[in-house]
């Protein structure tokens, strides 16, 4: 019969996962999850290899709402039945397919893990990359306290349904994706970002001065992590995309060190969060901070 491709059908996520194996990387394991039956609502199309009758490889485009002018696509290959052309033949269906998308939209983008075999087949099909994502753990008690006088910087609680930080939320998550643009509205911040469903389980803000005298949010960190203990805490941490750079990574360092003190955080940090990362960088140069596993690419058409 040789090689044929066909549509995915609702039992081939049984026959795969089990002739794949464990996922390489942790992206993998990620993108397993939607391959699926093509779709019209949301778009999506999944297109199955088999090899004498038995699926080896899959690869599946979609669309998101969030990410209005780029494609996802991810393709995995039996490792056996690799280098032999399935995986590119996959990819140009799959880019075929984008060019029909309802958006209008034919640029892809994926997730890799540098010096990969993923990495090596974006490079070879033309995919570049347009991002650097890492997660950053910052141990406890390694960073000073910062002090705050009466009527200047304050810490406080923040309740994740608050309407004042989910819009400082979403205008973060928009300023710092202007590399591939979000339309992160203030319901999808509170849908995706600060809903009890998605692990939010509190939130702390920086203000610029006490908020009985006016004070504005100038950073936030919202936690994932229902528990404090010694594993690392799951946090997003982010700031005013209105203030000064200068101002912004003096709020981040001082919320940082706070919500470090006791406990150590996580934290995923793209290369665009700027504040972020000057704010890490002599971190894990002292040792203070460290990476938590291999960085992700995330390339693109």
């Amino acid at each position: 019969m040789g090689v044929q491709f066909r549509e995915w059908r609702e039992d081939d996520d049984l026959t795969l996962l089990q002739l794949w194996g464990d996922p390489e990387t942790g992206e993998a394991g990620h993108f397993r999850a939607v391959l699926r039956p093509s779709s019209n609502e949301p778009w999506s199309r999944c297109i199955v290899a088999e090899d004498d009758g038995v699926p080896v490889a899959a690869g599946v485009v979609y669309e998101t709402s969030l990410h209005p002018d780029r494609l996802w696509v991810y393709i995995e290959v039996a490792r056996e039945n690799r280098r032999a052309g399935l995986g590119s033949t996959l990819l140009g269906m799959l880019r075929k397919e984008a060019e029909n998308a309802p958006s209008g939209v034919a640029k892809l983008r994926a997730k890799v893990e540098p010096d990969t075999p993923g990495a090596a087949f974006a490079a070879a099909a033309g995919l570049e990359p347009i991002q650097r994502s890492r997660v950053v753990v910052v141990e406890p008690g390694k960073l000073k306290l910062p002090v705050f006088e009466d009527h200047g910087p304050q810490l406080d609680e923040a309740a994740t349904g608050s309407v004042e930080l989910t819009r400082v939320v979403a205008d973060f998550y928009n300023a710092v994706h202007d590399w591939d643009r979000a339309d992160m509205s203030v319901g999808r911040a509170q849908q995706m970002l600060l809903n009890d469903a998605t692990g939010a389980s509190g939130a702390v803000v920086l203000r610029d001065k006490p908020k009985n005298e006016g004070g504005k949010i100038a950073a936030f960190a919202v936690s994932y992590t229902s528990e404090r203990t010694d594993t690392p805490a799951d946090v997003l941490l982010g700031w005013d995309t209105s203030l000064a750079e200068t101002e912004a990574e003096a709020a981040v360092a001082s919320l940082l060190a706070m919500v470090a003190y006791q406990y150590p955080v996580q934290l995923e940090v793209d290369e665009s969060m700027t504040a972020l990362v000057r704010v890490l960088e002599p971190l894990l140069a002292s040792g203070a901070a460290r990476q938590d596993g291999p960085e992700t690419l995330i390339v693109s058409s």
